[in-house]
């Protein structure tokens, strides 16, 4: 028996770093296309506003029940998603009927870091 409550959602993978500090080194061309898709994701004013508000929510987590009034449908919110996902900024988790997503720790560190590097 297949136990519903706490199944991942298909496509989540572990986050991983994009890339060094931009003031370390160029970037190559894979790094480039990697951080290019996260800030692509992000540069949708829907977009951002789900991450902060999944980056914000207590304990880092919510519901997309708690999430879903950004003034979209639902389906676009779904669209949305779906992007900020595969460009790497979340993921995600099916419990029962309900899917929570969550940003990673490790997001929000590398993006600092490739913004701001050390000198």
């Amino acid at each position: 028996m297949v136990d519903l409550k706490t199944q991942p959602v298909v496509g989540d993978e572990a986050v991983q770093p994009c890339c060094p500090p931009l003031t370390e080194r160029p970037l190559s061309r894979e790094e480039s296309e990697r951080t290019a898709k996260m800030f692509r994701a992000l540069g949708d004013p829907v977009r951002l506003r789900l991450f902060s508000r999944i980056a914000s929510f207590a304990g880092g987590e919510a519901c997309v029940c708690d999430i879903s009034d950004v003034g979209v449908s639902q389906p676009t919110v779904s669209h949305h998603l779906k992007k900020l996902k595969e460009a790497g900024l979340l993921t995600s988790e099916r419990r029962g009927t309900w899917v929570y997503y969550r940003v990673e720790p490790s997001v929000l560190s590398t993006m600092g870091q490739l913004l701001v590097g050390q000198r």
